[in-house]
């Protein structure tokens, strides 16, 4: 897909950040823009800053861990273009740094039913449609290097979550390439540097059913407080534009690459020595607890 102007295009978690960005560079491209996001005030202020609401930038409140949220999401979309081309399952939130015996099981309900199925939702509610258009379109599903590419061991319950996602996406780039079908799926790394975004205070959206079953010990991790610990620990790590990332996966999915990512060669020692390690039957990852703390 080289041209986004008149393309429709769904974004999850769109109200902010990653989301956001991408729907605002979207947006200059002259694409339609619907944001689906479950803060229902920020959505309204997301659509408001892209021109909306109209005809071409609406918002749909939508929660993606549940299976007739996104349903309901597909079929107003549908209703409203009768198609849909770039389908973003964005939305993502991460739970406490903890060890995995020290995590809760609604820290994984929560995180996985975020993560995970969300993106099942996401192309159960639109990939068949998306098909049976006949149109050319492209999903992209948002991954992380935490997990993607090597996880953080104190962060296991999104790493998991995340791994799940790459392979998820593997998986359906792979089943779309060998159909008869003018989709195409891409991973997404979202990199580069440190990335200011809401899942730092995800914590505002988690449900109440999901709460955490026992407190969090110490402050809550803040961007400022890692931005902070890891300057103190000897890296000098730049803060990652938006604007910029949005732009790089734009031209990504231009170039039809199935995994997107600032960097990516850099990735390439880090997944050898992986590799590496697994064949001798060593621990992939180190056993350090990290900067998450």
């Amino acid at each position: 897909m080289k041209d986004f102007k008149g393309r429709v295009a769904v974004i999850t978690g769109g109200a902010s950040g990653i989301g956001l960005a991408i729907a605002e560079a979207l947006r200059a491209e002259g694409a339609k823009i619907v944001l689906a996001d479950v803060e229902a005030e920020a959505l309204e202020a997301a659509v408001a800053g892209l021109g909306g609401p109209s005809e071409e930038v609406f918002g749909v409140v939508t929660d993606v861990s549940k299976e007739e949220s996104v349903a309901a999401l597909a079929d107003r979309v549908f209703e409203a273009f009768g198609a849909c081309h770039l389908l973003f399952n964005n939305a993502g939130v991460g739970a406490p740094s903890a060890s995995i015996w020290e995590t809760t099981i609604n820290d994984w309900k929560w995180v996985h039913g975020v993560n995970v199925m969300g993106v099942v939702h996401g192309v159960l509610a639109f990939v068949p449609r998306m098909i049976k258009s006949g149109e050319e379109g492209h999903v992209i599903n948002t991954s992380s290097g935490d997990g993607g590419i090597s996880p953080l061991p104190d962060q296991s319950v999104y790493a998991s979550s995340k791994a799940a996602v790459s392979i998820l996406t593997e998986c359906l780039a792979a089943q779309l390439a060998a159909s008869d079908s003018k989709l195409a799926a891409s991973l997404f790394y979202p990199a580069g540097g440190l990335l200011d975004t809401g899942i730092w205070t995800c914590d505002r959206n988690r449900p109440d059913e999901l709460a955490r079953e026992t407190p969090v010990e110490g402050e809550p991790q803040t961007f400022e407080k890692f931005a902070k610990l890891a300057k103190e620990a000897g890296f000098d790590l730049p803060i990652q534009p938006l604007d910029q990332l949005a732009a790089h996966l734009l031209d990504g999915i231009r170039e039809e690459k199935p995994i997107i990512m600032i960097g990516l060669e850099g990735a390439v020692e880090t997944l050898r020595g992986r590799a590496d390690r697994v064949a001798k039957g060593q621990l992939p990852i180190e056993p350090s607890r990290g900067l998450m703390n």
